[in-house]
């Protein structure tokens, strides 16, 4: 079928989300602004999750999945997810459903005009433990990148596929997106976007990650941007 959007939806010991994930990605299915499937990235689960996504998968024509033979992280199966997206457009949700895949239709409302549109979370249904050291870590990317975004960790995304097939991923990178864009001279914003508390599984994310490891990523960023090769062709003759 001619999709335009592909959902990367990555996931590592999510069973007790998936099905709900199944019924909200199928309630937007029927409203969104292009057409979509999704792509489940299994990240090595050690839980029933595998099994759940291939039921998932083969009941749903919309729906397919990859999956890892271990965990690699959540930014290896963004790129895996990249990788395998054949439409002119993806975005990225996570399998917690903290934010509202009835909002990719805010973010489509922007593609048009711009590489990357990513969500802002407002009113956030985090512990105020997470919401610090999300605002400080926020905070300590902005003065390294200048990439103008508040929220660069929402994962709520929506890309045109060509972009982000030309990112050079590495681990951690996931938190640079908008940034990685604008060094191929794309055009970014930010859009307001709904949020929930979680209300089933574990988050995956603590004060090392969420903290300290952005600060060190930071500064492969910078040896990045200092070593990025970005060019444009103006004339080529043709074979």
């Amino acid at each position: 079928m001619d999709y335009e959007l592909t959902v990367i939806v990555p996931l590592y010991n999510e069973e007790e989300n998936l099905l709900r994930v199944e019924m909200e990605l199928t309630k937007y299915l029927e409203i969104a602004l292009k057409k979509t499937c999704i792509l489940f990235v299994n990240d090595g689960s050690t839980d029933g999750s595998l099994s759940i996504i291939k039921e998932i998968s083969a009941r749903n024509e919309a729906f397919d999945y990859i999956s890892f033979d271990r965990n690699y992280g959540l930014s290896a199966a963004l790129k895996a997810g990249f990788d395998n997206v054949k439409t002119p457009l993806l975005g990225y949700i996570d399998s917690d459903l903290q934010t509202d895949p009835g909002d990719f239709n805010l973010l489509l409302e922007h593609i048009d005009h711009h590489d990357l549109v990513t969500g802002v979370r407002v009113n956030r249904k985090d512990s105020f433990k997470k919401n610090l050291s999300s605002l400080i870590a926020n905070g300590i990317r902005r003065s390294f990148t200048n990439d103008g975004m508040d929220d660069t960790g929402c994962p709520l995304k929506v890309i045109r596929t060509s972009a982000a097939q030309n990112i050079p991923m590495f681990k951690g990178l996931h938190r640079f997106l908008p940034a990685m864009i604008l060094l191929q001279n794309g055009k970014v914003v930010q859009v307001p976007v709904r949020h929930y508390p979680r209300i089933a599984g574990t988050a995956k994310f603590h004060i090392w990650n969420r903290l300290f490891g952005p600060l060190m990523d930071c500064f492969a960023y910078l040896w990045m941007k200092h070593k990025y090769i970005n060019y444009h062709i103006k004339e080529k003759s043709t074979c």
